[in-house]
């Protein structure tokens, strides 16, 4: 693998090294988690990061982490995230993301009440509070629901959640699955843009 790029100023800078991983997971800044990343060897600096030619073959690693206090541990985000970005810039103007307007915590489920409902998965994501004007209000999502399915695909945590969010775009209707005390019932939801 060769990164080339210009760091600190100093145009053309090229370093060599070696793909070591592929599908590692990090947190953004935000806690976002961002999965898929590709570790590497090549030696980036954290002031202007390098874009590799392989970034359509593997990926980018324009502003992805490093691990200051490391050496030889460097990371690129996929391909495909990179293509899917610079596709919602440039039809966009900016990326957009699907919100369900909820604070959420992870929470694992009593094992007598998977068993009753005949649950997929034995942890789901809480919701804590709602935007008043967001779409889980609108939805009447409560505190204290359990999201356990997103198209009837199950969600076994807050990670879960976003990697399904991630797949659709604002404005798509959603089937959530949810437990409320001990029914489960399934909630449609408009996803949007956060304000």
């Amino acid at each position: 693998m060769v990164a080339v790029g210009n760091p600190f100023g100093y145009e053309s800078t090229v370093s060599a090294g070696v793909v070591s991983a592929l599908g590692r997971s990090l947190r953004s800044r935000h806690a976002r988690l961002i999965d898929g990343i590709v570790q590497h060897t090549a030696a980036l600096n954290p002031a202007t990061p390098a874009v590799p030619w392989w970034m359509r073959a593997v990926g980018s690693s324009a502003s992805t982490p490093i691990i200051a206090m490391a050496q030889g541990i460097g990371f690129a985000v996929p391909a495909s995230t990179a293509q899917w970005v610079l596709a919602e810039i440039l039809t966009q103007g900016r990326v957009r993301r699907a919100w369900l307007g909820v604070a959420a915590r992870d929470r694992p489920l009593d094992l007598r009440l998977v068993r009753a409902l005949g649950l997929d998965t034995t942890r789901a994501v809480e919701i804590l509070s709602r935007e008043s004007q967001g779409p889980a209000a609108t939805a009447d999502l409560r505190l204290g629901d359990l999201i356990v399915a997103v198209n009837e695909q199950p969600v076994d945590g807050i990670d879960a959640l976003h990697r399904a969010l991630s797949r659709v775009p604002p404005g798509t209707e959603l089937a959530l699955s949810l437990v409320r005390r001990t029914r489960r019932l399934t909630v449609g939801l408009t996803a949007r843009e956060p304000p």
